[in-house]
């Protein structure tokens, strides 16, 4: 069950009410879970039911995605604002500095995160930002094709689609390293919320010029690259190694971009360890 919470968040032109939808379940150690870009919190379904046996599990819909409502007007779709959004989130739902795990641009978010030291711990999979020029352009080429294919299927055909595992492939082979695996309610609601995503366009603008460059000292950092990642490429997980040197670099053997549907009980584990 989704729920929603509003509540302030500083801009230029003064407070500005902010909407996030997430879902919440189990119990222990907060743990705050960040999807990608086009993506939404069912993305984390495959492993919410294992961390929720050790954790306070919150998974959001980031704002212009999912079931969010896009960013009021004054607000960018950057780096700091959204780290803003989710420290006035976290003070909302009174969590004191949880822990967070985050895939690709939720990967991003999430070191943001522990770099304003808003968070206990860190575990991003395949997170943006470590990219050279030519892999950024390249990710965004295919983003915004996987996009545009999103938006001019109609839904029938999204639907016939993933009743097959070849067409699951054809619909979800970019971030799945086993798309048959994915339901076929699952490829069609995320082929629809890629579509439907109000704040697509203006973060990946925003996203043009971000490098994450500075270390994370005083917390632990986990980060996880699929050995199959096709979008961002796993030499990038070296590149965030020597950026963040205390980090504990993790292979996942198999998996794609979104690893959570790949090998669900390896990234739970992944994250668990990464949050004690």
């Amino acid at each position: 069950m989704s729920t929603t919470v509003s509540f302030p968040v500083p801009s230029p032109r003064g407070p500005q009410h902010v909407t996030v939808s997430y879902a919440r379940v189990g119990r222990g150690e907060p743990l705050l879970l960040l999807h990608g870009i086009g993506h939404h919190r069912q993305a984390w379904d495959p492993v919410v039911d294992i961390l929720a046996t050790e954790r306070d599990v919150i998974a959001v819909d980031l704002p212009g995605f999912g079931a969010s409502p896009g960013l009021p007007d004054g607000l960018a779709y950057d780096l700091p604002t959204t780290s803003a959004v989710f420290g006035a989130f976290c003070e909302a739902l009174e969590l004191d500095r949880p822990h967070v795990a985050g895939n690709s641009l939720g990967g991003l978010l999430a070191l943001d995160l522990g770099r304003e030291k808003l968070v206990r711990s860190v575990t991003a999979l395949s997170p943006a930002g470590f990219w050279s020029e030519a892999e950024r352009r390249y990710a965004f080429g295919v983003l915004v094709t996987m996009r545009r294919i999103a938006r001019r299927m109609p839904l029938p055909l999204v639907e016939r689609l993933a009743r097959t595992a070849a067409g699951r492939t054809a619909l979800t082979s970019t971030i799945y390293a086993r798309p048959g695996r994915r339901s076929p309610d699952a490829v069609v609601a995320e082929t629809l919320a890629l579509a439907h995503a109000t704040g697509f366009d203006a973060t990946l603008r925003t996203g043009a010029d971000i490098r994450f460059t500075d270390d994370i000292p005083g917390i632990p950092v986990t980060v996880a690259w699929g050995t199959r990642d096709l979008l961002l490429v796993r030499r990038q997980g070296v590149r965030a190694k020597q950026i963040i040197p205390r980090a504990r670099l993790v292979r996942l053997p198999g998996c794609g971009h979104c690893p959570m549907n790949d090998d669900p009980a390896l990234v739970a584990r992944v994250i668990l360890d990464g949050s004690r």
